[in-house]
């Protein structure tokens, strides 16, 4: 295997060059591109266009659980905030509804080999109503011996049995919010959650006999400094997960309303929030995590880098996975699903959800049908992103066009990455340099061709 890719060199010139708004390429065309012209029939269509073909993929599947008791001020997910657990019993019913209207529209030969909880606070959910899912869960769709079953997991909510309860149920993967370990930063956001309190769910974690621990942090937070954020390094190292998110904290309070309650005043320059990264990332690939792509690490030994170095990575809305080709399937408020050469997006309020329902519709507001140019360019900009070559003649074949010709504007607007020692370009391939790896959304960002037309997005910066 691989020696830990701790040869990555990023100078502050270069960052300050390149660092640029775009998007996190978790879809190809993004999100922000869905339209209300899709429609629930048309998410029928595609769904039955599966039923009965020998060759379909397998399904990965994400459930929306929206629930959390408290706020958490950085957060942009779509979430409700609630004590009041009996609303999990009726959001559960309808859940059943969706998987039973998607289940019967799939056929019956599917093979489920991943399987997602997201929110929201998953674990707002108390074992049985946990259990209750994942026995509706089996009933609809069939898993694979080896299916990947993550959660998503908050550790305010973590009791004495909580992950043993979890991994009763099948769970393999998990992943904690740490954020950040300070207490004037936690303070700041509105999330308490002390060291012990995550060390104890990590310890309980791997006692459980979870295959994979993820840990997320955020930089960019109110009150973080270089030395604090080093401190939470220092820690969460010391905790040793097997894969550690490094995320950005976009400070959007225009689009979030929790985010108002946030002091701007608090909130690191961005010269602060640049050496926290510099720094960040050092300390990581020195404890000797592999750089993954974008704001993801690993341990050499994790499936997630195995992917990476055997071209088997891949990327979808829940970002990095070793699980490629998939049909993807959304259940819940807001979540997005991918069929085939489209995208869908549920309703993003419980009352409309349950509304669309009972009326034995599908909950869907909006989606995109890819044309053969955005299949095309989803690929390209997929591969890059998770920093495999860009083969030419496999794309020539594949798609029965001459790559020079029809990307010739693209090949010239990567002239720049090129000089800058990010990507080389050659008769045969486009391949991403060790410290191009860090600006993979910049590269992809060549190819994307709705960029420069209106979106009510307002996209992050790289770094």
């Amino acid at each position: 295997m691989n020696a830990p890719t701790t040869d990555i060199e990023i100078s502050e010139e270069l960052v300050r060059k390149f660092d640029k708004l775009g998007p996190r390429y978790t879809s190809y065309p993004t999100a922000d591109r869905f339209h209300a012209a899709f429609t629930e029939q048309t998410y029928r269509g595609y769904l039955e266009q599966r039923a009965g073909h020998s060759s379909n993929p397998p399904l990965s599947l994400y459930v929306h659980l929206p629930f959390c008791e408290s706020l958490c001020y950085f957060c942009a997910c779509n979430k409700i905030i609630t004590k009041d657990h009996a609303r999990v019993a009726e959001y559960l019913r309808y859940l059943d509804k969706e998987m039973a209207l998607v289940a019967s529209r799939l056929g019956t030969d599917r093979k489920t080999v991943q399987l997602h909880l997201g929110g929201g606070t998953p674990t707002f959910f108390n074992a049985d109503e946990l259990g209750q899912l994942m026995a509706m869960l089996r009933r609809h769709f069939d898993f694979t011996p080896d299916a990947e079953l993550g959660v998503e997991i908050d550790p305010r909510t973590v009791h004495p049995g909580t992950l043993t309860m979890l991994a009763g149920l099948g769970f393999n993967r998990n992943s904690f919010g740490v954020q950040d370990f300070d207490p004037a930063v936690q303070q700041a956001v509105n999330r308490i959650q002390p060291l012990d309190m995550v060390e104890r769910a990590v310890q309980e974690s791997r006692k459980a006999g979870f295959q994979s621990i993820n840990a997320d942090l955020i930089y960019g937070l109110p009150k973080q400094t270089l030395e604090s954020f080093g401190r939470t390094l220092d820690s969460l190292i010391a905790l040793s997960p097997d894969r550690i998110a490094l995320y950005n904290y976009a400070h959007l309070p225009q689009r979030f309303k929790a985010q108002r309650l946030i002091v701007a005043s608090d909130l690191p320059s961005a010269e602060a929030r640049l050496q926290i990264f510099l720094m960040s990332m050092r300390r990581l690939l020195d404890a000797g995590y592999v750089y993954i792509g974008l704001d993801h690490f690993s341990k050499p030994d994790d499936e997630l880098n195995k992917a990476r170095l055997d071209k088997s990575l891949h990327r979808n809305f829940q970002g990095y996975t070793t699980r490629a080709e998939c049909d993807l399937i959304g259940f819940g408020v807001s979540a997005i699903s991918k069929v085939g050469d489209s995208y869908s997006q549920a309703v993003r309020t419980v009352n409309a959800y349950y509304q669309h329902l009972d009326a034995g519709m599908l909950p869907i507001e909006k989606g995109f049908e890819l044309s053969q140019d955005d299949v095309l360019r989803r690929d390209i900009i997929m591969t890059l992103m998770c920093s495999a070559p860009v083969e030419v003649a496999a794309v020539n074949a594949k798609y029965g066009i001459d790559f020079n010709t029809y990307f010739a504007p693209e090949l010239a607007r990567l002239k720049p990455y090129e000089d800058a020692g990010l990507i080389t370009i050659d008769p045969t391939a486009i391949r991403i340099t060790p410290k191009g790896r860090l600006f993979v959304r910049a590269s992809g960002m060549v190819f994307d061709s709705y960029l420069g037309q209106p979106t009510t997005s307002t996209y992050s910066k790289l770094i």
